[in-house]
Parts: structure tokens; C-alpha cells; sequence
């Protein structure tokens, strides 16, 4: 099956088809590490993991790197206001930033690149664009010459007057064109600074990743990821340099863009206090929960997020961690760890997460009321493969469901659940009977149908 990604630059959907299918290639804007990452950072880490997880099903190799933004003038002033180094505050955060994303079961990229440690490679590509007369200096600034490059703007799809409003750019006398912007700026001496042919300066943000790319996997690559609000005026800057700097080769040769996170349909904002944290929703909910309702919705859309969006996918898990634990007697082998058709078929459409993850609830209910061992060998190796795709369901299934159990949950509890079960079996309600009976063992109880009735124990 061929994979099928939606591209930016094209706007529509594409067949994926590497420039080079034995080095496949993938960057992903990072965190600019200032403070804690929120929901919204979340699930861009959360959707090109599960890209990186899909590219690897079909590639042996993929080079993929999520950068580090350790210089900027959010850091400057974070470090100013305590009166340290600017590595103080980026060690901090990246550290949370790394164990937040790993609770969620981000995988570790296997380049992550950190925008101070390309300083020379960021002055090489800014003297490159200087000497092909793209960019200008000027009182210590370097500026990126935008009417120089005519396709300034495809990515966004935005006209200069629009682009201009989008990007609040700073008026300056010495700008050529009121879209220019810094690829080099001065630092005054209480700022970090590095020594350049333009004097000690530090460098604007979009300059950054178009380094850190040509560094670690090339002038071209196949993909480049990040969330929609970086479309305007990032990617279309760092488009517009490299190609610059490269002589016109693309930056990338498919562009995908994850959409915002919204708080009960409101877009998150510091200015109206709705910003949700990780960290903060780690200390009420499992890790594993907050990524399966992270990938509850398509990547490329909205997704408005709720506690009862959490609960939901927290049942979801529920169902297939109960149903794995009544699979427990079965063994298989390595061979047989493989995504279902139907489930590739969900993934290679553009990761369509809901519609694999309505693969795995099929296969929940197949298993449940099926007594057929080869097909629940099946709907185990389903769920298994496609939650490893998935980035799920890789725990103890009785470490799961203790974990979630209630505390203070006594008998009387336990015996109306089984009664509830036992009254829709006799009603022949069999959706009902494997939610209920799928509730228990996400409590940790044990349930055995009998001549005599059921009969319930704590596992």
C-alpha cells in the first residue's frame, strides 16, 4: 500500500515518494524551551512521531530530526528575569520538555539539533544569500531581501499586503522593503552573542532550522512538519532562504502542518488563561490517555479538547487493555506482530488515527464474542501491531488496569456491575454485556460465567 500524505505546498493529497527511498528524510520544528510545553506543543510531537512510526513500516531508513530552539528573545528575557545564562533556562526546560513528550510515548528523534551549536553553519548560509544578493547588511543587521525571490508567499497562500499584516513586521528605517526580515541581529552586551563578519549578534529565529536542515540531512528533504501557526511567516521565511541560499533546490518536498489544539472551542491563549500543560494534566491523568485523545481526531484539523474528550479515550483504552488481558494465554510470535490491512490501509490514508483506532475497537468486540482461537489470534496481534504503530497499548495490560482502579472501591460496587452484566445478557444486549464486563477488568476484577451464575474475583 502506497502512503498518502496531504502537502501543504500543493494543497491537496499526495502519494509520499521519497527523493531517495533508502535515506528518507524528516524535519520537525521543536520547542523553543522557555517554560513547560503545553497540550498544544504536545500534539505536534505526538502527530510526527506517529508519522516517523508510519515511515518506518515502509523504509528501512529514516533520518529524522525535531530541533532544539536554545536561542531567542523569549529565552533572553526568561534568563534576564532571573539573572542567569540563557543555558540555565534551555537546560531546564528541555529536560521537561523531554520527560513530558516521553510520558505521552514520543519516541526520542534520532537527531535533535540544537541552534547554538550551528552558529557557523548559520553564518555560512547568511553569506551564502549575501553573495547571490538576496540579503543585505545594515547597521549590524543581515535582512533577508524578500521581493528578491518571486515565489515568496506559495506556502501560505497569502498576497504581500496580507503577509505584511501576518507577519508584524518591524518598521525599520534601513529596510529595503517592508517584508524583509533578520537573518542576523546585534547583541549588546548584556544579550549572548556570537562574533560574525557583521559584528557580535545572534540569529533570527527562521535562519535557524534552515541550518540545522542543510547540516544534518541535506539542502532538499522530503518532509518538513509543524503546526499550522508556523506556516506564516517560518516556513515561508525558511522556504525562501534556502532555496535562495541553494541556488533555487526545494527546501522540502512535502510540507505537513498539524492543526491547533482548542480549550472547549476556544483557541488556547496566556491573554485569556486557558493553557493547559502537560505537566499539569499528568497529575490527573495516564500519559497514554492524553496521547490516545491527542490522535482521537485527524491530525490535520482543530481539535477541541475537553475532559470528557480524556475520559473517552481513557474508556477506549480501558476496553482494549481489558480485552488483551482475557487474551492473555496467547502467544505469538514475531512474525505475527503485523498492522491489519485495515489498519494500514487507515494509517497510509494520511493518518486517519480515528478510523484506525475504529479498527482496533472492531477488534476488541470480534475478540470478546468470538471463541474461534485463530481469530483471536488475530484481534490480538491487531491491536498489539497497530497500537505499537499507534504508540499504545505497549504496557501490562493487569499493570493498566490497576492503575486506573478507584480507590475505596468495595464489593457492593462490584457485585451491581456484574448484576448490570448479568441483567443485559438476559436482555441479550450484548453491546452492554462487553462494555460492562471491558469496565471490570479496567478495575482489575476477573469474571467467570458458570452454570450457577457469574462469579468475580480481583486479579
Amino acid at each position: 500500500m502506497a502512503l498518502e500524505l496531504y502537502n501543504s505546498l500543493t494543497r491537496r493529497k499526495e502519494v509520499f515518494t521519497p527523493a531517495d527511498p533508502g535515506r528518507v528524510t524528516m524535519y520537525a520544528c521543536g520547542p523553543t524551551v522557555y517554560n513547560p510545553p503545553h497540550i498544544g506543543n504536545a500534539r505536534a510531537a505526538v502527530v510526527y512521531d506517529l508519522l516517523y512510526r508510519v515511515l518506518k513500516r515502509h523504509y528501512a531508513n529514516v533520518v529524522y530530526a525535531r530541533n532544539i530552539t536554545d536561542v531567542d528573545d523569549k529565552i533572553n528575557a526568561a534568563a534576564a528575569s532571573e539573572s542567569v545564562p540563557i543555558s540555565v533556562v534551555t537546560e531546564r526546560y528541555t529536560a521537561v520538555y523531554h520527560a513530558d513528550v516521553a510520558a505521552l510515548g514520543v519516541l526520542p528523534p534520532p537527531i535533535e539539533p540544537r541552534a547554538t551549536a550551528h552558529i557557523g553553519d548559520i553564518i555560512a548560509m547568511i553569506e551564502a544569500l549575501i553573495a547571490r544578493e538576496h540579503a543585505y547588511e545594515v547597521e549590524g543587521h543581515v535582512l533577508f531581501h524578500v521581493p528578491s525571490f518571486a515565489e515568496y508567499g506559495q506556502l501560505s497562500g497569502r498576497n504581500r499586503d496580507e503577509m505584511i499584516a501576518g507577519a508584524r513586521v518591524e518598521v525599520a528605517p534601513f529596510k529595503r522593503d517592508p517584508a524583509d526580515f533578520v537573518l542576523w541581529k546585534p547583541s549588546s552586551p548584556e544579550l549572548p552573542g556570537w562574533d560574525s563578519p557583521w559584528g557580535r549578534g545572534r540569529p533570527g529565529w527562521h535562519m535557524e532550522c534552515s541550518a540545522m536542515i542543510e547540516h544534518h540531512l541535506g539542502q532538499s528533504i522530503d518532509i518538513h512538519g509543524g503546526g499550522n501557526d508556523l506556516k506564516f511567516p517560518h516556513h515561508e521565511n525558511e522556504i525562501a532562504q534556502s532555496r535562495c541560499a541553494h541556488q533555487g533546490a526545494p527546501l522540502a518536498r512535502y510540507w505537513v502542518h498539524n492543526g491547533f489544539v482548542e480549550i472547549d472551542a476556544t483557541k488556547m491563549s496566556k491573554s485569556i488563561g486557558n493553557v493547559l500543560l502537560v505537566r499539569e494534566l499528568l497529575k490527573k491523568h495516564p500519559g497514554e490517555a492524553l496521547r490516545m485523545a491527542l490522535i482521537r481526531g485527524k491530525y490535520r484539523e482543530p481539535l477541541n479538547w475537553t475532559d470528557e474528550l480524556v475520559e473517552q479515550a481513557k474508556a477506549q483504552l480501558d476496553r482494549m487493555y481489558g480485552t488483551l488481558e482475557r487474551l492473555a494465554d496467547i502467544e505469538l510470535a514475531a512474525d505475527e506482530l503485523v498492522p491489519s490491512e485495515a489498519f494500514i490501509a487507515a494509517m497510509d490514508d494520511d493518518l486517519n488515527t480515528p478510523k484506525a483506532i475504529a479498527v482496533l475497537m472492531e477488534a476488541v468486540t470480534l475478540a470478546n464474542r468470538s471463541n474461534d482461537p485463530a481469530e483471536r489470534r488475530r484481534c490480538k496481534a491487531t491491536l498489539l501491531a497497530g497500537g505499537r504503530e499507534l504508540g499504545i497499548l505497549q504496557q501490562d495490560p493487569v499493570a493498566w488496569a490497576k492503575a486506573g482502579a478507584i480507590d475505596g472501591e468495595d464489593d457492593a460496587e462490584i457485585d451491581a456491575l456484574v448484576a448490570a452484566r448479568s441483567a443485559a445478557r438476559a436482555a441479550k444486549d450484548w453491546k452492554r454485556a462487553d462494555e460492562l464486563r471491558d469496565e471490570l477488568a479496567a478495575r482489575g476484577i476477573a469474571i467467570k460465567d458458570g452454570a450457577g451464575g457469574t462469579e468475580w474475583r480481583r486479579t
